[in-house]
């Protein structure tokens, strides 16, 4: 694991996507919690939302500090938009559980439900399972690449003392930061603007949302809130 306690923002991405920009497979650091996470299933109450419905969902988000552009929902499987899904677990409401192996993440509600987010998650070789929790939260974060990217990738070194955050950023417009035993691995879960990777392996291990996901999971997510990712 890679980790420069130098800068918090610091960290890994894939080797061949880095600073292709808002249109470009963005891939994200990768981040290795513990194991111990128990397998749950969801599975759906209801039709999901039809291509029209997905585009209002999706749509472009004008008045951020960056305005958003809306997602070209023709390029994600429906089976990844936003739903609530009947889902079985001892999870508390509000825990956040990953499902890799399915590229879903959910948020626990109550009454036995949850909301599901289509996910892109780490690709083979950097997947993992285990637990942590939101150590800290956002928006429009800075994001340093460690030194061992810049060694790789010379042309990284530009933003050795950070990139500010916007359209390219590849923290994207949230950021859920993943702490364990009062340390921050340097993982996270962050907001995508690349469709195509919603439903595949593209990351080192982070896991990414589409932008009006993230936002719309980061508005409910707390300080402090379980994540628990499961084996793929």
């Amino acid at each position: 694991m890679i980790m420069d306690r130098g800068n918090a923002d610091a960290g890994e991405m894939d080797e061949a996507a880095l600073l292709r920009g808002r249109a470009g497979l963005l891939s994200r650091r990768s981040f290795l919690v513990g194991a111990g996470a128990l397998g749950l299933a969801g599975c759906a109450t209801s039709d999901g939302m039809s291509l029209a419905e997905a585009a209002k969902v999706y749509g472009p988000v004008p008045e951020e500090k960056f305005p958003i552009p809306a997602v070209d929902v023709s390029k994600v499987d429906p089976k990844y938009y936003r739903r609530t899904v009947r889902y079985d677990t001892k999870e508390a409401p509000g825990t956040i559980i990953v499902d890799p192996g399915n590229y879903y993440v959910y948020r626990v509600e109550d009454d036995g439900n949850a909301t599901r987010y289509g996910a892109n998650v780490g690709r083979d070789g950097f997947r993992w399972s285990g637990d942590a929790y939101v150590g800290r939260k956002s928006e429009w974060a800075t994001w340093t690449p460690p030194r061992e990217m810049i060694k790789r990738q010379p042309e990284a070194a530009k933003w050795a003392r950070g990139m500010p955050g916007g359209l390219d950023n590849p923290l994207g417009a949230r950021t859920l930061h993943l702490y364990q035993n009062g340390a921050y691995t340097l993982y996270t879960i962050y907001a995508s603007l690349d469709p195509d990777s919603i439903g595949n392996g593209i990351t080192s291990g982070c896991v990414g949302l589409l932008t009006q996901d993230m936002m719309h999971l980061y508005s409910r997510t707390p300080v402090k809130t379980k994540v628990v990712v499961l084996p793929a």
